[in-house]
């Protein structure tokens, strides 16, 4: 025998319900790409970090060897060509800094944007919510 007190659910409690099932949903993946957006910039830190300080250590030290390097020359020559020897150390000077100039340029134009895997995963969600609008509309 059924008990005819407690009232069945209707439309309202239903569609409340529902609601509560979608918002729950979109939070949940809130929380799953934020998650992926502090590991991605986590991870983009500690590289930047690291590439700065490699950079600036061999920065130094080749700096440090290279103009040695031009003041050994420049001696070697000091009787005989120092003014050419000072100009072509000078030249090579200036042709290593073009080179690096030109490095760092196709370098910058290479990389890959920031946060990547992140932004696509959010215009993944966003496609995803649009086709499931548009089957329940």
């Amino acid at each position: 025998m059924q008990d005819d007190s407690t009232p069945s659910p209707g439309p309202i409690s239903n569609l409340l319900h529902s609601l509560t099932q979608v918002v729950a949903t979109l939070v949940a993946m809130a929380h799953t790409r934020l998650e992926l957006f502090a590991s991605e910039l986590q991870e983009e830190i500690q590289r930047a970090s690291s590439l700065l300080l490699w950079a600036f250590i061999a920065l130094f030290t080749a700096g440090i060897g290279l103009f040695l390097l031009a003041l050994v020359i420049i001696f070697a020559f000091w009787d005989s060509h120092r003014i050419l020897a000072s100009i072509l150390v000078t030249l090579f000077f200036f042709m290593l800094a073009g080179f690096a100039v030109w490095r760092l340029r196709t370098q910058l134009k290479s990389h890959t944007r920031l946060l990547d895997a992140t932004l696509t995963e959010l215009e993944r969600d966003g496609e995803r919510l649009a086709q499931s609008m548009k089957r329940s509309g």
